[in-house]
């Protein structure tokens, strides 16, 4: 009996395709997957979707970078990277046809046979990285890199490949529209996305409920018809099949199902506390914004407008409560909150003490309070209160965004409650 023919996974990871008006990454993907199992007939593992440092320079609106892990056969491989290579020479030669546009984009695909340093995605996730510095690192480790004149999608290309996902990851199936659909008004149909959460309780975050509206389908004139995101693999697939049955929902043209680390919170390092110790001050446009004690040192807490509970919380603050938040820390230092919760309040002064149901007066300079009516007298104090424990807003109760403007990479509070 002959022995077993050898093989080695392999990882490809692709970023910077995105146009603002032309394609996606996600199907630039697929279209390559489709091209090497057709070609090689070789098994997909995993396909995954990495979202990135959310405050870097050159971030598309999803900010996501995709990775596929292939189990291939030893002989196959110089055979897949010629495959590879012939169709990234097409990729930028269509992309040389779209529009210019601010960040004109830098595609990137980096390949690798062994495993590479994980510490590429943690860096990609909570920080910037310089890609000159990233593609002498991927080079070194003896990825294959294609690019085009520029770099910038090694960083991304490079996270895709080295994020080692846990058991709680989430999922996501992207579902692409037909071509010639591709810039017309997307049907799905927003009753079609409310009766999707009551029949599959696994998926998750699929409509915002202060607002009334779906959040699986893109605003964008990209291919994606929608994005369905869920606890397992078969959650969203047997939410997407249930979805395409449906006479108010466009039918696809393909779609695929990825692991990500979406909701994962792996952007924070941690959740931090610290006493406030100046009163909230706000700016143009409905943002605030104040400073607690965390530590050893000051740090400014920015809650925008479009945080919503965030934001309210953060005005009722004052100097002493001891408050608990997760947040981004953003170039220039400040933290953008993202969760946060008033952990102990400061007592708030409410006015002078009252007897026989008037509120006691000053007697005069250094004298005691008096009742106008009894005569009683009693010290000069001030009344005060704790907030009330039933109030939204009230200790020990952790507030977050809407729905509709959380980060991809955010964990909902109904997900994995923060203690």
């Amino acid at each position: 009996m002959s022995e077993a023919t050898p093989s080695r996974l392999v990882r490809i990871g692709l970023d910077d395709t995105d146009h603002p008006d032309v394609g996606c990454t996600t199907e630039r993907m697929d279209a390559l997957i489709r091209t090497i199992v057709h070609e090689l007939g070789v098994v997909i593992l995993e396909r995954r979707l990495v979202r990135l440092w959310p405050f870097a320079e050159r971030r598309t609106r999803g900010n996501g970078a995709l990775g596929v892990v292939i189990d291939l056969m030893e002989e196959g491989y110089e055979a897949l990277l010629a495959i590879c290579r012939e169709w990234f020479e097409v990729l930028l030669s269509e992309m040389e046809k779209y529009p210019p546009t601010k960040y004109a984009p830098a595609p990137c695909m980096v390949i690798s046979s062994t495993p590479t340093p994980e510490k590429w995605y943690w860096s990609a996730v909570r920080t910037h990285v310089d890609a000159n510095s990233r593609l002498g690192e991927v080079t070194e480790q003896g990825c294959i890199v294609l690019s085009s004149t520029t770099s910038w999608g090694v960083v991304g290309a490079s996270a895709a490949i080295s994020w080692i996902p846990n058991p709680s990851s989430s999922w996501e199936l992207i579902a692409w529209r037909n071509p010639t659909l591709v810039g017309t008004k997307r049907e799905v149909d927003q009753r079609a996305i409310s009766a999707l959460e009551e029949s599959h309780p696994e998926t998750f975050v699929n409509r915002d409920p202060t607002k009334g509206r779906g959040l699986i389908a893109p605003r964008t004139p990209c291919p994606v018809l929608y994005g369905i995101r869920g606890a397992t693999s078969q959650a969203v697939s047997q939410a997407h099949e249930w979805l395409q049955c449906r006479e108010d929902v466009e039918r696809c043209a393909g779609h695929a199902t990825h692991r990500t680390n979406q909701l994962s919170d792996d952007h924070i390092p941690s959740t931090m506390s610290g006493t406030i110790v100046s009163g909230p001050k706000e700016t143009k446009g409905g943002h605030s914004h104040l400073v607690a004690f965390s530590g050893s040192h000051p740090v400014t807490l920015v809650a925008f407008s479009e945080g919503g509970p965030v934001n309210r919380l953060l005005r009722e603050l004052a100097p002493g409560d001891i408050v608990s938040w997760t947040g981004l820390a953003s170039p220039d230092g400040s933290i953008h909150l993202e969760k946060l919760c008033l952990v102990s309040p400061t007592p708030r002064i409410v006015g002078r003490p009252v007897c026989c149901s008037k509120t006691m007066r000053s007697a005069g300079r250094n004298q005691s309070l008096r009742c106008r009516t009894c005569r009683r007298t009693q010290k000069k104090v001030w009344t005060s209160r704790q907030l009330n424990p039933k109030q939204p807003l009230a200790s020990g109760a952790w507030v977050e965004p809407t729905a509709s403007n959380r980060r991809h990479l955010a964990r909902p509070i109904s997900l994995d409650p923060v203690h």
